[in-house]
């Protein structure tokens, strides 16, 4: 038998793909969505067709990850990019106690995108969205010349019972999960040493729900800017908190390690982003914290009191985007 001479074209990136085969590809990674997750139609039609339990509020958030504003190549692995991304939009559902149901992906990237850059980038997605029970269910792909990963997440929350900012009173007590400038910390680290951005933050979904429960809990925010930034949006124009510095909770280890990279590490827990850590007021009559960590699970640590008036002096800031 006589051997074909005709070379089957390599696949190396998005071009030798083709558009309808990337989709094809994140539709086989993603697979079928589990029973009774409240999806009843997902990829392969115009939309997606999803149903809430019963007595629940549809919650839904939207966020953008931006090649060389959010991450860039020399620093971060592909697949801890899309595990990143899809974090951020599980922690603002957190942040509102609501329950994942699913999420959609538009995908923008340059053609010469490699297909295992891309792979890697979806399978980190999929690996955040089925251990959080958050199916991918549609989306949309595109050329770009940087890469970018716009995500919708949709959640359900108890009719009434959602976490809100702007909703605290003077005398309510704040309480933050977690430590904080460990991100930060990392990206630094990896930055000035040429390696790699390893920490993925875990959503506090369980810690949300759980306080969505709670009456006393009076406001709500993920801490994805940096504590002060978010601090002035969980209390708006009104209101400021007095808070005790020396509590702002922090790892182990985390002012040694700073101090051998020569960073500020009071700036990195106030403004160094990316905790995904919870962020939240309690009426003076709630339960006590140590009682309260127990519920969660997670460390706890109550580090001011809200008090009326708009804040004085000037803070260590936070992300800006413009």
């Amino acid at each position: 038998m006589r051997r074909s001479r005709r070379r089957v074209r390599a696949v190396r990136c998005l071009r030798d793909l083709g558009e309808f085969e990337l989709i094809a590809r994140i539709a086989r990674a993603a697979g079928r969505p589990p029973p009774r997750s409240g999806v009843i139609l997902g990829i392969g039609d115009d939309a997606a067709l999803l149903r809430p339990r019963a007595g629940e509020d549809v919650a839904i958030s939207a966020d953008t990850y931006v090649e060389n504003v959010h991450f860039r190549w020399r620093s971060d692995s592909p697949r801890s990019v899309g595990r990143r991304a899809l974090v951020a939009n599980l922690s603002d559902l957190a942040a509102m106690g609501a329950r994942p149901l699913g999420f959609t992906l538009a995908l923008a990237a340059p053609a010469a995108l490699p297909v295992r850059r891309a792979d890697a980038l979806v399978a980190g997605m999929l690996h955040e969205a089925r251990a959080h029970g958050c199916p991918l269910v549609g989306g949309n792909v595109t050329r770009a010349r940087e890469t970018h990963l716009a995500i919708t997440a949709i959640g359900c929350v108890v009719r009434g019972r959602a976490l809100r900012r702007g909703t605290a009173r003077p005398g309510d007590r704040l309480l933050v999960t977690g430590t904080l400038g460990g991100a930060a910390l990392e990206r630094a680290r990896a930055e000035r040493a040429g390696g790699r951005v390893r920490h993925v933050a875990t959503p506090r979904l369980s810690a949300g729900a759980c306080l969505a429960r709670i009456p006393a809990v009076s406001a709500c925010i993920d801490i994805s800017d940096g504590f002060d930034a978010d601090l002035r949006q969980l209390l708006g124009e009104q209101l400021h908190a007095v808070v005790d510095e020396r509590r702002l909770p922090q790892a182990a280890g985390f002012e040694r390690a700073c101090a051998r990279l020569g960073l500020d590490a009071r700036r990195l827990v106030r403004a160094g982003g990316e905790d995904y850590e919870l962020l939240f007021t309690l009426r003076p009559s709630g339960p006590r914290t140590a009682l309260l960590a127990r519920r969660l699970g997670l460390r706890l640590t109550e580090v001011g009191r809200v008090v009326r008036g708009a804040p004085t002096g000037r803070t260590a800031g936070g992300w800006r985007h413009f």
